[in-house]
């Protein structure tokens, strides 16, 4: 059959090429309209309990894409003319931004931050800065001793040390954009920032706004990498054919991956473009194979006409099974991480598995196709040779496979395999660093989120809900108010949490200024009469939209908002197991507890999922290899021989995650999961060498060395290749862009050193049946005369 296939397409090369080319065309209009954003609805897995009360409660108790800005003045206090007007300012700038929720706009400057008066006329409420700033020196001193007196302001929104004062402003999830409230605050900001103040501007729509900041240095790296490809590939080669038909090989695949993920409304996340750099490393990787095979094949043959088409043909025919194995094996790997329930995975697999399963078109089909069309193919561009050097590179493999080192070879494997494997499993699931990985450390967003954190009580949230839909007023009840207060001295003690606020925290407020401030009182009443007489009071002075971070409308359910000073992993994995602890001890009478929203809420659900299908999907994706290997091979020992290289490189891969600190999150995981396949590719080259040649009646020694020398050419070649145009990445601006690029140059290495070296002594030792037959198999290994001593 892939006889006929090669023939056929030889054959008809015209009408192959010309189909190709117009479907590409017709592609290409839709690739070119393909959106490229970062939806953060996509990154929530919808049906987790957290995230469904994230869903819930965040138009009230703030969602996950709040922003902080911090006014910070390098000496003496915040309570100054000029900088109060540059957070009033800013304060009502905000009002105009993009997809912003105005009533979740809070600061000094905002009518939301009140303080609480009694007096013979009575009690109320005023702003502490609203709507006007102070107009004197005794103005600015009141408004100095009022901040003092309120335990909601002084310590969450000025510093304990009077030097700086928060921003907290909050945004609609299904309607934020990145990229414009990025570009909008941050135009807002440098109105007000001349010089006198430090202001520092974190939160996630800030994050992914520096990611699309950096869109245009990343388009030069994929430039200069693309330019580093093309020139190595001129020199290992030495012809035309070896750079433009990869190269052909890449886009045209680019093409129909992003023109049907187009037609298919599917959106391009920044973040994902080191797979698609991966992806496009296969076409370049297949193509070079065919091309290497087709020049191998043209040794053979004297110049003349046809000789072109006879070595195409050869090459399809021969590097069909390999090449769609490893085609078929990347994308079945891939095809795993759908079974994740976070939307952008799901989204990212269909992506991944349409543009490697067009490299069957790409690089398979149209690679030998193209190349049947030459006609002077003998010959070279330029004279430097350094195929002698690479063949001495070939030598060793061959050396260490037939002489007795193979054995040595075979046991420092087994060695390796177990001490990384074992070591692998500190990797962290989440972010396994303070500030975001997706940035370096030394970057203006992680040094603005240390100096925030370092003021304040910590930048990120997360709200557990008590109460019940339907009981109204159930917030009120004494249980509710003494359980909320238990919970919050109880979790306060642990150093993940930087602090916490509720309405609990307000009645005793209240309660102190009723009786003239004294401090004696700034606690919860010691019965249900006393807080609900409070609550009520709170209630009557009260405008709409003061009591919304701390209950709805109904009081019918309350929030505990808790801050971190970092997204950890581990710091995430820890507060939510000493939430559940306090949960499940402390069971309310009426209504129940909600875990979690916030940004550290959806985070913990998201660690969550990773934890729980990371493992299954890993073992799912060796299990597809193994069955895809079982059925093209028909050999079950197949299936097993493939996992060799697989579990090498992804036990290194893993391990040296784990050391480098570079946690399983929502980016990585693709990149792992692709890792899987792309450990095989080399391999399934280099064994389908072997057996061609063993069916061709050579011996053992004589095929390896054929294969290492002919197939083994192709993975040098593409390997250095690729190693080296990915290690540009580590010069990248984002953190995660640069790490991804490293992983993959060692995923790379590790596979090559593994089809080279481990795979032939592995097949020479064990002589599976699905290579040599049962006969060579039952056979004594016979050394080759010049190997034999060694």
């Amino acid at each position: 059959m892939i006889e006929r296939i090669a023939a056929f397409c030889i054959r008809r090369r015209d009408w192959v090429v010309a189909s190709l080319a117009l479907l590409t065309l017709l592609l290409s209009w839709f690739a070119l309209h393909i959106e490229v954003r970062t939806v953060f609805e996509d990154m929530l897995p919808s049906r987790h309990e957290y995230v469904q009360t994230h869903e819930k409660f965040k138009d009230t108790f703030g969602g996950s894409n709040m922003v902080t800005i911090m006014f910070e003045v390098p000496e003496g206090e915040i309570f100054q003319p000029a900088v109060l007007e540059k957070v009033r300012t800013v304060t009502l700038g905000l009002r105009e931004v993009s997809a912003v929720n105005p009533y979740q706009i809070t600061s000094l400057a905002s009518k939301k931050l009140k303080e609480v008066r009694a007096s013979t006329d009575g009690i109320e409420t005023r702003p502490l800065m609203w709507p006007d700033l102070p107009a004197n020196a005794e103005e600015l001193a009141a408004l100095r001793e009022s901040v003092l007196r309120n335990p909601l302001v002084y310590g969450p929104f000025v510093s304990k040390d009077l030097q700086a004062t928060l921003i907290t402003v909050d945004f609609i999830d299904r309607e934020v954009d990145y990229a414009k409230v990025f570009t909008e605050i941050r135009d807002l900001v440098a109105k007000v920032d001349d010089g006198t103040v430090e202001i520092r501007v974190v939160g996630d729509p800030i994050l992914y706004g520096w990611v699309n900041h950096y869109v245009p240095e990343t388009v030069n790296l994929v430039a200069a990498a693309l330019g580093l490809t093309l020139a190595m590939l001129f020199v290992l080669l030495r012809t035309w054919r070896g750079v433009l038909l990869p190269l052909l090989a890449g886009v045209v695949s680019a093409i129909w991956a992003l023109g049907i993920c187009r037609l298919l409304g599917i959106h391009f996340e920044p973040l994902v473009i080191v797979v698609a750099m991966l992806i496009t490393s296969r076409a370049v990787s297949h193509s070079v194979q065919i091309v290497n095979r087709f020049d191998d094949e043209l040794e053979l043959l004297p110049p003349g006409d046809g000789v072109a088409r006879h070595a195409a043909r050869v090459a399809l025919a021969d590097l069909f099974r390999p090449g769609m194995l490893g085609v078929i094996a990347d994308a079945a790997c891939m095809a795993v991480v759908a079974l994740s329930p976070i939307p952008m995975l799901q989204k990212l697999t269909v992506l991944s598995v349409v543009w490697v399963s067009t490299l069957t078109i790409s690089a398979v089909i149209l690679t030998p196709v193209l190349l049947s069309y030459i006609r002077r193919p003998h010959g070279t561009v330029h004279p430097l040779n350094l195929a002698p050097l690479l063949r001495r590179v070939l030598d060793l493999g061959v050396w260490m496979a037939t002489s007795r080192f193979r054995f040595a070879v075979i046991g420092c494997s087994v060695v390796v395999v177990a001490l990384s494997g074992l070591y692998a499993f500190n990797l962290k699931i989440g972010d396994a660093n303070p500030g975001s990985p997706i940035l370096w450390p030394e970057s203006t967003y992680n040094r603005d989120s240390a100096a925030i954190n370092a003021r304040f009580q910590g930048v990120d949230r997360m709200f557990i809900v008590l109460g019940e839909d339907g009981k109204e007023g159930l917030v009120k009840s004494n249980d509710v108010l003494l359980a909320m207060n238990r919970f919050q001295r109880f979790i306060e003690a642990q150093p993940e949490v930087g602090g916490t606020v509720s309405i609990a925290d307000v009645l005793p407020v209240v309660n102190s200024t009723l009786r003239e401030g004294n401090p004696r009182y700034l606690e919860l009443g010691d019965s249900q009469k006393v807080n609900g007489s409070l609550m009520a009071i709170l209630d009557s002075v009260s405008e709409p939209g003061d009591i919304d971070r701390f209950s709805d409308n109904q009081y019918a359910n309350g929030a505990i908002t808790m801050m971190f000073r970092d997204r950890q992993g581990e710091t995430i994995r820890t507060a939510v197991a000493r939430v559940k602890e306090f949960v499940a001890q402390n069971p309310l009478p009426e209504g129940r507890w909600q875990l979690a929203g916030g940004l550290i809420g959806v985070m913990a659900a998201v660690n969550e999922v990773i934890l729980s299908s990371q493992i299954e999907a890993v073992a799912l994706a060796l299990l597809v290899l193994v069955v895809i290997c079982t059925v093209v091979y028909r050999s079950t020992v197949a299936g097993m021989l493939f996992m060799v290289p697989v579990i090498i490189s992804n036990t290194l891969t893993f391990s040296f995650m784990a050391w480098k600190g570079i946690g399983m999150n929502i980016n990585t995981v693709p990149v792992a999961a692709l890792g899987i396949g792309l450990g095989v590719d080399y391999a399934f080259y280099i064994a389908d060498r072997i057996k061609e040649e063993i069916a061709a009646g050579h011996s053992a020694e004589q095929a390896i060395a054929t294969a290492l020398h002919s197939a083994g050419m192709g993975v040098v070649v593409t390997a250095s290749v690729l190693i080296f145009s990915t290690l540009l990445w580590w010069v990248s601006s984002l953190r995660f862009q640069a790490e991804m690029g490293l992983l993959m140059a060692i995923w790379l290495g590790i596979s090559a050193m593994s089809a080279l070296f481990v795979m032939p002594s592995v097949i020479y030792v064990f002589r599976p049946a699905f290579i040599f037959g049962p006969r060579e198999r039952a056979a004594p290994a016979v050394l080759h005369p010049a190997m034999q001593g060694a």
